[in-house]
């Protein structure tokens, strides 16, 4: 008697549900964990080039972030990113899209093999962005502001694109000043103080900064993803910089570089409230009043504005806020 095999059951999977991701690596932006899980070694590396120099400080459930990358597919455009209560979603086309849950920390990105061929922009559109937005949603306030620290007192640099915040900034850290970020600091939720912690281990600069600094020099130009010309500097190029990756604040500063005389003069907790508000986007009502209280508490530190014209008006300014000479 013949007896038929049976087949093995197996269902259909047109979703990629059961696509093997094998590859696995945690790292620490601000200091909190980010579990990365992904079928592409491009992925672990332009999260490396991001995070790898960030050391563990906090514990918790980490962040989680499963990236597929499948071989067709054109580069990568610039995503339009849309938010509905908990889900944020980051749409560039068909073959480069991604979507987080803000609730669960989660992260699901799907992008051609070309996009994570090019680490820069995978980074900024699709990582970077994606874990950026979930640390916010429990653990920091992403501030749009450079930091730096003498004489154990911190100071964030707030401004504008244009402001002078890393030129500046780069001009104190050359002087012996401590270096915490440049660009972007995050303001701990749940610190008792004003605390922030660095995002990076890359200074970015403009394309002009070598007129100032001639050691950038030989750093290679190249367009960052928002169509902006800079340099990617990254910190441990330069080993006689200190750097460290928290600081407790003393200090708001406000640049206005260029305008008006140089000098510096005192502002109003309400008034910093607002400038520090203003720009910072929503994510729903929850996180806006966690975000608000952050705000409030970095309001209350003494603040000022800073008109300036050269880096040297900048510097010693903000050395006669560190020496308490500030009139």
């Amino acid at each position: 008697m013949n007896v038929r095999a049976v087949p093995e059951t197996s269902f259909l999977d047109p979703l990629l549900v059961g696509i093997d991701l094998s590859l696995s690596q945690t790292y620490y932006p601000a200091g909190f964990p980010v579990s990365v899980t992904t079928n592409s070694q491009d992925v672990l590396e332009a999260a490396s080039e991001s995070w790898g120099h960030a050391k563990p400080k906090f514990g918790g459930e980490p962040i989680k972030i499963r990236a597929v990358v499948q071989p067709e597919g054109e580069l990568s455009q610039q995503p339009t990113y849309r938010c509905q209560r908990h889900l944020l979603a980051l749409i560039a086309g068909p073959d480069n899209f991604a979507v987080a849950d803000l609730n669960r920390l989660f992260g699901f990105l799907l992008v051609s093999a070309r996009t994570a061929a090019d680490h820069l922009w995978l980074r900024w559109f699709f990582l970077e962005s994606i874990v950026y937005t979930l640390l916010e949603q429990r653990h920091v306030v992403a501030v749009h502001a450079a930091c730096i620290a003498r004489h154990g007192k911190g100071i964030l640099l707030c401004g504008a694109a244009g402001a002078g915040k890393s030129t500046l900034c780069w001009a104190c850290a050359r002087s012996g000043w401590t270096l915490i970020g440049d660009d972007c600091a995050w303001l701990l939720q749940d610190s008792r103080y004003c605390e922030v912690a660095a995002s990076s281990g890359e200074v970015r600069f403009r394309q002009d900064a070598v007129t100032f600094f001639p050691e950038l020099k030989g750093f290679i130009e190249r367009a960052r993803p928002n169509g902006k010309l800079s340099l990617q500097v990254p910190l441990r190029a330069f080993p006689e910089i200190k750097t460290t990756p928290r600081c407790m604040l003393d200090y708001l500063v406000f640049l206005n570089r260029g305008e008006g005389r140089p000098g510096i003069r005192k502002l109003s907790a309400d008034y910093s409230l607002h400038l520090l508000v203003r720009d910072h986007p929503t994510f729903g009502p929850e996180t806006e009043e966690r975000h608000e209280r952050a705000f409030r508490n970095l309001a209350s530190l003494p603040a000022y504005q800073l008109c300036y014209q050269t880096l040297e008006d900048g510097q010693k300014l903000l050395e006669s806020l560190t020496d308490g000479t500030t009139a």
